[in-house]
């Protein structure tokens, strides 16, 4: 009788399997595990903005970067790189990609005195990103080397 009983167990076994093995009915998706959300502690957002181009990189507490871009990845060409709305499509691809990873929220630190200074702020906090403080880290010389020529408009 024990072995009726292993027999039935060995048979339902493979019948099972290939029940599992069948592809589902129609219409209806194969079901996927639902993974956790990954969740990136709050990071520090770059911003470089010059006259000629603005850089955005948005990097985790440690120093690692996690997203980037620039006007010129961005596809902008020429003086077009060095405008506000160049910035902004810039700050808004990096934040993306950082959004997706799970970034939520950011301090921000500008450097340079581009035109896209605000406008890639902006665009950082439309993406979903908190911003918790920004800070301007635009090197100032405090008396060192003589400076270049004045720059004329």
């Amino acid at each position: 009788m024990s072995e009726e009983n292993i027999s039935q167990e060995q048979a339902a076994a493979p019948a099972q399997s290939a029940e599992a093995a069948a592809p589902a009915a129609e219409g209806e998706a194969p079901a996927k595990k639902a993974r956790p959300g990954k969740s990136i502690p709050p990071g520090i957002a770059f911003i470089r903005s010059t006259f000629n181009n603005t850089q955005v990189s948005i990097a985790d507490a440690r120093g690692g970067v996690i997203a980037w871009s620039s006007a010129g990845k961005a596809g902008f060409k020429g003086s077009r790189k060095s405008t506000a709305f160049a910035a902004t499509m810039v700050a808004q691809d990096a934040a993306r990609t950082a959004f997706a990873k799970g970034m939520h929220e950011c301090e921000v630190r500008m450097q340079g005195a581009g035109a896209g200074r605000e406008s890639a702020v902006r665009a950082i906090q439309a993406a979903g990103i908190k911003v918790t403080m920004i800070t301007d880290t635009t090197p100032i010389p405090h008396n060192g080397c003589r400076p270049r020529k004045r720059r004329r408009v």
